[in-house]
């Protein structure tokens, strides 16, 4: 395996929520070109296992490392190569789906054109409704928005938190190919969903 190849690796990962441990002595890691889809029943810890991948949570015990340093050590230079997008995302309801997506991609530190961002919103089928505010979309529409940063955010990990959550089959299927674009292109991704994700060069984490 090459030493310059992109690798997230997590050692020994603790996770305590309150009197409870959620999980304990978990090791993995993933490199360019591969996925990983996190699974386990609901309450388990998926979503704080993926906290703690992003740098968002700290682990009760254990560490990640990005390119084998710690992502606590340079956390800036890890979130330039993250795209992090979990289930409890939300957009600001008074501002249209272009406007939330600009307004994303600018916290991403990432400068777009307004064409750049209607060309993403086109390809996950929000034609007609950029102008649109949010809270006249449905759930599965508002989904399509947030999902809409994969294509600009030129990010080499992704960890997604059931990306697939009120998507019709279409944008399922949408979606699907635009991840296994990500991975065959060198590309990271970790996933939680309760569904069976048919891409190849992934692997499952058991929680």
């Amino acid at each position: 395996m090459p030493s310059n190849q992109p690798t997230l690796r997590a050692h020994s990962l603790t996770c305590v929520r309150g009197e409870r441990t959620l999980f304990t002595g978990l090791s993995f890691e993933v490199v360019s070109g591969e996925w990983l889809h996190i699974r386990g029943e609901n309450g388990i810890g998926k979503t704080s296992l993926l906290r703690i991948l992003a740098g968002l949570s700290k682990p009760a015990a254990g560490s990640v490392d990005w390119n084998n340093c710690s992502i606590e050590a340079d956390p800036s230079e890890y979130h330039r190569n993250l795209l992090f997008l979990g289930h409890r995302d939300s957009l600001k309801e008074d501002l249209t789906a272009l406007e939330n997506l600009e307004i994303a991609t600018a916290l991403d530190g990432v400068q777009i054109s307004t064409d750049d961002a209607l060309l993403a919103l086109h390809r996950f089928g929000l034609r007609g409704r950029e102008d649109l505010p949010v809270n006249c979309l449905s759930a599965g529409q508002k989904r399509r928005v947030l999902l809409a940063r994969l294509l600009l955010r030129k990010a080499k990990l992704w960890i997604l938190d059931e990306p697939f959550n009120a998507l019709d089959v279409h944008a399922v299927e949408m979606l699907s190919e635009l991840i296994s674009e990500h991975i065959t292109s060198g590309g990271m991704a970790i996933m939680t969903s309760h569904q069976e994700i048919l891409m190849p060069n992934g692997r499952v984490v058991q929680l």
